[in-house]
């Protein structure tokens, strides 16, 4: 059988797998403080008790897009935007403490901060959990602030403040759960710090940083691709096809 059937195979598979990743950014374009992943390919030489005169080719993941995106006005009190680098700390489902850049907030019956995804929002003393109240604010440095319940709409009394944290960009990567979080062998003894100098955007959402017409574009190219991986494979097949024609002939 020839070869070349397995290269087109192969290139085939790996651009089903990058067409997968620009979808998925694509599909994520409204959500969200959500950061696009990369996707490249690269040939892979096939080595063993031959020479290596075939090359395959393989799709990866090398990174996520980590660059801002827009501030979208919503005038909600329980909606931040984190300004400049940096990144909001919460804790997912299994316990870990994660960051994003989504800070649509809510509060749950319990008096609990978490996103609107459910995750909980963490202060500089663990989640945040408010007293009943009248009113929220959150302060530019993330301080949170409530009236009480039937007290003067004037007395404000500093609750907790969130927790914001920079930890260097080469350190993070992004889990299937799209949080980021930090490599592996980047990850401290204890939680991230807090940092002091950073600040939020009240009222505000960060919305997705993918580029949607690059995206399609993309995917545009990656599909012509694919059809030429097929077109190898079937032209791979015909050749082998017309040599077993030859064979019978002899």
């Amino acid at each position: 059988m020839d070869k070349a059937l397995y290269i087109g195979m192969s290139g085939a598979k790996q651009n089903m797998l990058s067409q997968r990743a620009h979808a998925n950014n694509l599909a994520n374009v409204s959500t969200t403080g959500f950061k696009a992943d990369f996707a490249q390919a690269r040939s892979m030489p096939v080595f063993g008790e031959h020479h290596p005169t075939r090359a395959y080719a393989m799709a990866e993941r090398p990174g996520t897009d980590l660059s801002a995106g827009a501030l979208m006005d919503t005038g909600r009190k329980l909606d931040v935007a984190v300004e400049g680098d940096g990144w909001l700390a919460v804790q997912n489902q299994q316990g870990e403490e994660v960051f994003t850049r989504s800070g649509s907030m809510q509060i749950d019956v319990n008096g609990l901060m978490r996103l609107s995804s459910g995750e909980m929002v963490m202060g500089n003393g663990g989640p945040v959990a408010l007293p009943p109240f009248d009113n929220v604010q959150i302060g530019a440095d993330g301080t949170i602030s409530v009236v009480p319940v039937g007290g003067p709409p004037d007395q404000l009394v500093e609750v907790d403040r969130l927790k914001l944290v920079n930890p260097p960009r080469d350190a993070l990567e992004k889990g299937a759960d799209g949080f980021i979080r930090r490599k592996a062998d980047q990850a401290l003894d204890g939680p991230e710090p807090p940092d002091a100098t950073m600040r939020v955007a009240s009222g505000f959402l960060e919305s997705s940083n993918v580029n949607a017409v690059e995206e399609m574009i993309s995917n545009l190219q990656l599909s012509r691709q694919y059809e030429m991986q097929v077109k190898i494979m079937t032209t791979a097949n015909e050749n082998a096809e017309a040599s077993a024609r030859l064979l019978q002939n002899l």
